[in-house]
């Protein structure tokens, strides 16, 4: 654990902590030149109720900031290999690349899940609760590396682990998100463009769920439940490709 020194008046860290994070530095290729930032950006919210003492807060404004820089690092560099893409096809390969799901791997891919402090409560999540704590501290991680080095420094590390799927990325068109697919059928094959509308909404302010149906004309056609609209959205989309796959094989 941490450790206060009275005559400084400055937190430190012990030489186990230090080492761990030592660790995570030469993984990530990044030598803080302020360890307090590294540790914020690892630290989950939930770790701090069980460690009231804990000498950072939790990352959630480093990761404000940090989607922030990887929104710009990211734009950026689509802008500038794609000259021929228009602004559409640019934001969907973005999508692909920063979503949750995909900037969960790359957190994975750094180790960076052995090294964030989580409560242990949190430590038993899996799927999606896991990989949306795993996104976000890697945005906080960007964040701090941000603050504490420079953006030319913080460039470097994106374009090291977040942007090195974009091949892969065209190559199987994974930037071709559910509800883009969708509306390219249903408009060739009914001429008209899918419609969505939540249909209800449960649970705490902090934890809701909606519940999204996606609509050809005045026919609901698939259901999709997700913690935001959008992802509602996307699964409602998702359950309506299915649906409509055994038709073309059909054909």
């Amino acid at each position: 654990m941490a450790f206060w020194e009275r005559s400084t008046g400055k937190w430190h860290l012990n030489s186990a902590m230090a080492s761990e994070l030592k660790d995570f530095e030469k993984i990530i290729k990044v030598k803080f030149k302020n360890p307090k930032l590294l540790k914020e950006a690892l630290t989950h919210r939930s770790y701090l109720n069980e460690n009231p003492s804990w000498p950072v807060p939790h990352n959630e404004r480093l990761e404000f900031l940090g989607d922030a820089v990887l929104e710009l690092v990211t734009t950026e560099f689509l802008y500038k290999k794609f000259p021929l893409h228009d602004e559409g096809r640019l934001t969907s390969l973005r999508a692909a690349l920063v979503n949750y799901q995909a900037l969960g791997l790359v957190a994975r891919d750094i180790s960076l899940e052995k090294f964030v402090y989580l409560s242990r409560g949190e430590t038993k999540d899996i799927g999606r609760a896991r990989d949306v704590i795993l996104a976000n501290a890697l945005e906080a991680l960007i964040g701090a590396v941000y603050l504490d080095q420079n953006y030319k420094t913080t460039s470097v590390f994106i374009k090291n682990t977040v942007l090195t799927r974009v091949n892969e990325i065209l190559e199987k068109k994974l930037y071709r998100d559910p509800k883009s697919q969708l509306q390219e059928i249903i408009q060739e094959k009914l001429k008209i463009t899918p419609t969505y509308k939540v249909l209800d909404e449960s649970g705490p302010d902090h934890n809701k769920k909606f519940l999204v149906g996606v609509f050809f004309g005045a026919k609901l056609t698939a259901k999709g439940a997700g913690h935001s609209k959008q992802e509602g959205e996307s699964k409602a989309a998702e359950a309506a490709l299915v649906h409509l796959r055994p038709k073309s094989n059909a054909e």
